[in-house]
């Protein structure tokens, strides 16, 4: 069997394991970046989140900046250079990609693509020698986010997935929870992350294409399922999961609606939606002595909740796009600090794991399937 299609052996995640508790992971050999200038990124896909989101996003960075692009529309390049001051020698299409790794002006390649291509582009940035920045989800399925992994080590360049809520500090505070358990033991965890859209088919929408990871699970799912995993602070063992289509004439052969329950080994369960045909967004937890949530937990801006000890999560970070920015200065300043990132790729990797089990589960009717051990 191939790495690319291994598992890693238990020493491997021992060691992964200890890195991360002691915090040391990013200290091993790593592309060094220059400190005396903030970080150069360049977007890979120039689509809704790179122009509306992260680069008036990069703006706002203290560590990093926008410094190229990559796209394979030569309208777009020529947009982008002119709005965003892009020289020509920082401006590359899919094919000619590789050479960006003869350009010192980019550190750093952010990987904002479909999700079938995340696995091959952060392959060419790791091979050229560059940081990788990938969106979520991670990959198609486990064994691409492993081989991910791989390269950027082998290459010795840092990979950290875009799960901009672990940045956010509502979120970080409900994160916390998970230890010190105010509360009493958690007992149920609720994750809904959905939104209604899509009233057509028409137009080349990869949303709605399964050869290119559409459906809601890829989407919006992992929004919930990360937000269970962390908020249980334990990883799940096992998953039933049901899909659902209501509107057939849209959705042919990806998910509009999944529902999935997921197990943990002290008992507690995460019961899980999301969709592509209803509006969610509520992250709740209750234990044996009270309750805390957020409403809406994965929204732009505006995260909040309270719990029943009259508590408040509300603090703030500015308007849209505060929360890409926080996320690529942290990022940018583990590189530049040489440790690892909030979100490395072995965060992907465990969504990406119960993912693989979650999807088997609804192709088999909503039988129980447990999850591989990361």
């Amino acid at each position: 069997m191939s790495a690319e299609h291994s598992s890693p052996d238990p020493s491997r995640r021992r060691l992964l394991a200890a890195l991360g508790a002691a915090g040391i992971a990013g200290m091993l050999p790593i592309a060094r970046a220059r400190a005396s200038r903030p970080l150069g990124v360049a977007l890979v896909g120039l689509g809704y989140y790179s122009r509306d989101l992260l680069a008036p996003a990069l703006r706002m960075t203290r560590h990093c900046r926008l410094a190229g692009i990559v796209t394979g529309t030569p309208a777009k390049a020529e947009a982008w250079q002119r709005r965003h001051g892009i020289p020509d020698r920082n401006v590359y299409d899919y094919t000619g990609f590789d050479r960006i790794a003869d350009n010192p002006d980019i550190d750093v390649v952010y990987v904002v693509l479909p999700n079938h291509l995340h696995k091959p582009f952060t392959l060419r940035a790791a091979a050229a020698g560059k940081h990788v920045w990938c969106e979520k989800p991670m990959a198609m399925d486990a064994a691409e986010a492993l081989a991910m992994i791989d390269a950027c080590r082998q290459h010795r360049v840092q990979l950290a997935i875009g799960y901009r809520m672990q940045h956010e500090p509502n979120t970080q505070a409900v994160m916390a929870l998970a230890t010190s358990q105010p509360f009493g033991r958690l007992q149920r965890i609720r994750a809904e992350a959905g939104f209604h859209g899509f009233d057509s088919a028409s137009g080349d929408n990869w949303r709605l294409d399964a050869a290119r990871g559409g459906g809601a699970m890829y989407d919006m799912g992992v929004y919930a399922l990360n937000a269970a995993r962390y908020t249980a602070g334990a990883e799940p063992i096992a998953v039933t999961a049901t899909s659902s289509i209501q509107r057939p004439d849209i959705f042919r052969g990806v998910d509009e609606t999944m529902r999935f329950r997921l197990e943990f080994r002290d008992g507690v369960t995460a019961d899980c939606a999301t969709s592509f045909g209803k509006n969610m967004n509520r992250l709740r937890a209750d234990c044996a002595s009270g309750w805390y949530e957020l409403s809406p937990f994965q929204a732009y801006e505006g995260v909040r909740g309270e719990a029943s000890d009259g508590r408040r999560f509300d603090a703030a970070i500015g308007t849209t796009p505060a929360q890409q920015a926080r996320q690529m200065d942290a990022d940018a300043l583990a590189i530049l600090e040489r440790r690892a990132p909030r979100v490395p790729g072995e965060e992907g990797w465990r969504d990406m794991q119960a993912l693989d089990a979650i999807f088997a589960s609804a192709r088999a009717g909503g039988k129980r399937v447990e999850i591989a051990a990361g």
